[in-house]
């Protein structure tokens, strides 16, 4: 599986207790993105051989000479089409329904993260809907949301390529 990683403040004891098959994704939609912080993270991961990633924001991504960016299911933006990226930069995103699918396909995501398989937060797609929106899409799918020691072998019954989350990884 392929393993990602949501953080919201760079900590390098978190990070070092990850394995190469984690990517770390930086989100922190209350403040806004201090440069230095991101810098330091970054260089941190090469280090350590760990993909980073930064949510929605391309043109910082790509300034930064990050391994990608991350668009939320919210950005529904276009305009990255025009950026020229280096060959192995990626674009991932989430999704919550077919319309966002779509929208995900249109960006031209590498990988679509299909929220939420399972109960965390009162709203969940569930094993059945889970498969059969993933279904709908050519992408790769990442399984997001609820996700736990006890219920991570469910992912294998999905067409799931890897998983992401927060409370697994802590």
């Amino acid at each position: 599986f392929k393993l990602y990683y949501f953080i919201e403040e760079f900590k390098k004891s978190i990070i070092d207790k990850q394995n190469i098959n984690t990517s770390i994704i930086y989100r922190n939609y209350k403040k806004n993105y201090k440069i230095n912080e991101i810098i330091s993270i970054r260089d941190y991961c090469r280090k350590k051989s760990i993909k980073f990633y930064l949510s929605n924001n391309i043109k910082l991504s790509i300034s930064l000479k990050l391994d990608g960016a991350y668009l939320p299911s919210f950005n529904e933006s276009l305009v990255h089409l025009n950026y020229n990226f280096k060959k192995n930069f990626i674009l991932i995103g989430s999704a919550h329904n077919l319309r966002e699918i779509r929208i995900k396909e249109r960006q031209r995501v590498k990988e679509i993260f299909l929220s939420s398989l399972f109960k965390d937060n009162g709203k969940f797609l569930g094993l059945n809907k889970f498969k059969l929106l993933s279904n709908y899409s050519k992408k790769d799918i990442i399984a997001l949301g609820g996700i736990s020691k006890k219920n991570v072998k469910i992912i294998s019954l999905t067409k799931s390529i890897g998983f992401a989350g927060i409370s697994y990884f802590r």
